[in-house]
């Protein structure tokens, strides 16, 4: 009769050696699992789409009738500014959710579970990224379909608007790498949120996303041109007004794609340590 402990060594071992095995498809098959998982557990509860429903809805009205009249003149001339400020806020504050519910599943030992299944060890860390796109895709589409009713016309047309969509869900994709990584070192999910607007709202507040960098003292003014959110808000804006494909788009891409190279890594491998 074989112990109970040299059972379950066998089985760990089984398990690994299964993992070894795992194949390119079999790693996005399973990942889009992983994805569809998540997509029902935001189905089941919908306080989760409360940020990406509300937000853009609540922030695209307020701000304009409190600022559009001192800065622009009125609610209509504003609008062209706002709306893609709006865009990039609302993008960027929800891939903050990323992290935070990351470490929930780790704090209530979902993770514990999949280290027990035969699946690639990426797949439950890279199909909650693939399901917040669906997150990212909603407040962007809400934040213009508020402002088509409130008034704005974007000059870029229907390809302009999709751009600037496309372009701030691969900035909010790519930053909630950073999320995810605070996610795998926090010690609580109430950490990852603080420690999230800690480095995201200084971001989005000293930027061109609600006034024009004109306006602003000299010192504040040299923050806000280097700032990556201030480049993806003129690239926005660019992209949904004008249809203009500038040099801003570029450089936003190029930022999204170093903080992936940066923290990508980083964050697979502080997962894998609790996998």
């Amino acid at each position: 009769m074989i112990a109970p402990g040299r059972e379950a060594v066998r089985a760990a071992d089984r398990v690994a050696a299964a993992r070894r095995h795992v194949s390119m498809g079999e790693t996005i098959s399973q990942t889009m699992t992983m994805a569809w998982r998540t997509l029902k557990k935001m189905r089941r509860n919908p306080e989760q789409f409360f940020d990406v429903a509300l937000q853009p809805i609540l922030f695209t009205a307020m701000f304009a009738f409190i600022f559009g009249g001192a800065i622009a003149g009125d609610v209509q001339s504003y609008l062209p500014l706002m709306i893609p400020g709006i865009l990039a806020q609302t993008v960027l504050t929800t891939c903050m959710a990323t992290g935070t519910q990351l470490r929930e599943d780790m704090e209530k030992g979902v993770f514990d579970r999949f280290k027990s299944l035969p699946i690639a060890r990426i797949a439950p860390l890279a199909g909650p990224m693939v399901a917040d796109l669906l997150r990212y895709t909603i407040a962007a589409t809400l934040t213009f379909a508020m402002g088509l009713v409130m008034g704005y016309r974007p000059g870029g047309g229907a390809v302009g608007v999709l751009a600037a969509i496309l372009l701030a869900i691969f900035t909010g994709w790519s930053l909630a790498w950073i999320f995810t990584w605070i996610g795998t070192i926090a010690r609580s999910a109430q950490a990852v949120q603080g420690f999230s607007m800690m480095i995201l709202f200084p971001l989005t507040f000293l930027s061109n996303a609600f006034v024009p960098i004109e306006t602003l003292p000299g010192w504040l003014a040299a923050f806000v041109r280097i700032n990556p959110v201030s480049h993806l808000v003129t690239a926005a804006r660019d992209l949904a007004n004008s249809a203009l494909v500038s040099g801003e788009v570029a450089w936003t891409i190029l930022a999204c794609l170093i903080v992936i190279a940066i923290f990508a890594p980083l964050s697979v491998r502080s997962y894998k340590r609790h996998m």
